[in-house]
Formats: structure tokens, C-alpha cells, sequence
């Protein structure tokens, strides 16, 4: 896969794709990422990007032209079939994005700066806008990094064992399941039985019926489309809460 990034501060991208498994995936050759400096295709001395707003206000806005430009120097190395806005109004970034973003076989992520980019490339130019939450950041090349590290991590070859992909939160779903390692105990601290039983069906079941915790106390909206298996456990589970308050109560 191959990822272009257009930006103003391409050093930003850059020293963020080089380290763990981007890099490791970059080395490889199991993904390309490219920061191209938009500044190179402006049209004066300045390298001037932005300019007041019309109707006045605070702040400045990004030109069209050296992004227009920008994009169409890359044509004979990108398709061009998505070209991501990273903005605050656009689609939530999550793991459903996220996959339907792996199987691409490449996009451009546009990185805005100042109040934002002329309506012309929102609407016309860009074919997606992202958000990463609802808080402001200075710019777009941070969301850019959690794109591409989230869409590189769902490459095949780039984390050494797809299961522990396929564990991740929100793979499936679900929050992700509580994790232990050595020692068994750490100052009084124990590890739950079961994942020292060798049991390895009362594994997938405890570790299922935790996720399943996680996500009712902490993200209760991810539990749209249940399986038969799991209404099973989130019954056991009220069930147990149920207990568990009663004793409290005496």
C-alpha cells in the first residue's frame, strides 16, 4: 500500500513512520509513505499557502492552488481514487474505517493547517473527510500518524502474528480483553486461575466474558449486533453484577 501525505511540516510524518512496525513495514516494502511539502507548489517567491479569509475573520484559510497542485503531482505514482481530508466535521476514525482504509490499494491524506482549506477542496478536490475525536489540534499531521499507524497494523505481514490483530479492541467489535504475564503474583497481586489452568476452551470463554465487561461498563454503544454466545454471557454477567450488589448491600 501506498500512502501520500501532503502536509507543511513533512518532517512531522516522516520521523513518525520510521520507528517500530511502520518501520518495519516500510523497510519491507509492505507500505509506502510519502510526505510531499505543499509549500513546493506554491505560486510566489513567499511559498505563500494561505490567505484571509473572504467576508473577513480571524485567522487564515489554505489556498486551492498549491493544494490542487500538490495532489495532481501525483498522479503517475497514486491513483487518486481517495483523497482523505483530515478535519474535525469528518467520519469518525474507527475500526470498521479502518479496514475498509487496508483494503485500498492507496490514498492521499490531505494534513490542513490554520482555520482550514478553501470549501473548494473539501467539496470538490477531497473524496473523505476523517476525524480522529472532538478536540482541536493544530494541525492534521498528528491524525494523519493514527491513520496510517491503524491502517499499517491491519496490513498482512506487518504485526509478526495476525492473532494479535485479531485480538485488538474494536477488531471485533468489543473493547479488548484484560491482559496478564509474569511473575503470577506482583505485591499481592494474583493472576485469574483460569489463565493458568491450560484450559484452553475456559480461556476463549473467560477472555469473551471480560471483553464483554470492558465494553458494558466502559463502551456500551459498541454492543449493536450480539451474537447468541455472547447475549448468553452479558446474562451471566448481569447475573453476577446482580449477586454482587446484593452482597454489598447486607
Amino acid at each position: 500500500m501506498r500512502i501520500d501525505v501532503l502536509t507543511l511540516f513533512p518532517e512531522m510524518i516522516e520521523a513518525g513512520v520510521r520507528v517500530s512496525l511502520l518501520g518495519k513495514a516500510i523497510q519491507e516494502g509492505i507500505l509506502e509513505v510519502a510526505a510531499t511539502n505543499i509549500r513546493d507548489f506554491s505560486a510566489d517567491r513567499h511559498r505563500t499557502v494561505d490567505d484571509a479569509p473572504y467576508g473577513g475573520g480571524a485567522g487564515m484559510v489554505m489556498k486551492c492552488e498549491p493544494i490542487y497542485a500538490a495532489v495532481e503531482s501525483l498522479r503517475d505514482r497514486n491513483s487518486l481514487e481517495r483523497i482523505i481530508l483530515l478535519s474535525p466535521s469528518g467520519r469518525r476514525l474507527d475500526q470498521r474505517l479502518v479496514r475498509e482504509l487496508a483494503s485500498a490499494r492507496d490514498m492521499v491524506l490531505l494534513c490542513a493547517r490554520y482555520e482550514g482549506v478553501d470549501e473548494r477542496v473539501r467539496g470538490d478536490l477531497c473524496t473523505d473527510e476523517i476525524s480522529i475525536g472532538d478536540y482541536v489540534l493544530s494541525g492534521g499531521e498528528v491524525a494523519a500518524l493514527a491513520v496510517i499507524e491503524a491502517v499499517g497494523r491491519m496490513l498482512p505481514g506487518v504485526v509478526g502474528a495476525w492473532e494479535s490483530v485479531a485480538t485488538d479492541s474494536f477488531y471485533d467489535g468489543l473493547l479488548g480483553f484484560p491482559q496478564y504475564t509474569r511473575p503470577p503474583d506482583f505485591r499481592g497481586m494474583g493472576v485469574p486461575e483460569v489463565l493458568v489452568s491450560g484450559h484452553h476452551a475456559a480461556i476463549e470463554r473467560w477472555r469473551r466474558k471480560q471483553a464483554l465487561r470492558f465494553t458494558i461498563e466502559r463502551r456500551p454503544d459498541l454492543l449493536v449486533n450480539s451474537t447468541d454466545a455472547d447475549k448468553a454471557l452479558l446474562v451471566e454477567i448481569e447475573r453476577e453484577e446482580a449477586e454482587r450488589k446484593r452482597e454489598m448491600e447486607q
